[in-house]
């Protein structure tokens, strides 16, 4: 049952992570759309399934419709920054732990403007955005700092058309103006301890010595 409720607890806070991550890009690019194109009723980027972008039963909030769509689209564990230590370091013991998973987020913006100029015009500012802040941390961005994002490093991943059909195939939608990022540095920590231990200060040693008997 323990095993079974870390588990659980890893995982939310997997999803939580990714979540957070999603939530600040969004909220970083809206801010941005808005000082090049002026404000909207309602933020231009929406967190959503891109292969519902035409999904006529989703309404209101949940439309889709004339927005731009970010979803993520592949996790992956970045095996670069994978550390192999499995223990930390304290002044007065060592304590055991997992270490920390490193993930790479595949993250599509996808625009479903009804105006097709319009979608290349949002589509453009946003790839505009990522070339000149590409590179995130609570230091740059204080809304990171009520999260557990650490670092966050923006990378265009380019498909060529073959990898670019086969990725609109598998969500089965329909192709809308888009572009992908490699999102890196995304770090899942649930920071349980498995076993600690103290330094060893002195070592006592006793030598006794039998005397040959006569």
């Amino acid at each position: 049952f323990r095993h079974t409720l870390l588990n659980s607890l890893v995982n939310l806070k997997t999803i939580l992570v990714i979540f957070e991550t999603i939530k600040f890009l969004s909220g970083e690019v809206n801010i941005y759309l808005s000082q090049k194109m002026g404000t909207f009723p309602e933020p231009r980027v929406r967190l959503g399934n891109v292969s519902r972008a035409f999904d006529e039963t989703l309404t209101g909030a949940n439309s889709l419709n004339d927005r731009a769509i970010i979803s993520v689209v592949n996790v992956e564990e970045d095996r670069v920054a994978k550390m192999q230590e499995n223990y930390v370091k304290t002044d007065v013991s060592t304590i055991y732990k997992s270490p920390p998973v490193y993930l790479n987020l595949y993250v599509l913006f996808a625009v479903n403007r009804l105006d097709y100029k319009e979608s290349l015009q949002w589509l453009g500012h946003i790839i505009q955005y990522f070339q000149h802040q590409n590179v995130f941390t609570p230091d740059s961005h204080p809304a990171l700092g009520d999260t557990p994002i650490q670092k966050l490093i923006i990378d265009l991943h380019t498909l060529n058309f073959e990898q670019s059909n086969q990725m609109w195939s598998t969500l089965g939608g329909k192709y809308i103006p888009s572009v992908l990022y490699k999102v890196r540095q995304v770090t899942i920590d649930e920071n349980l301890k498995q076993s600690e231990s103290g330094f060893i200060k002195e070592i006592e040693i006793k030598d006794k010595m039998k005397l040959p008997l006569s």
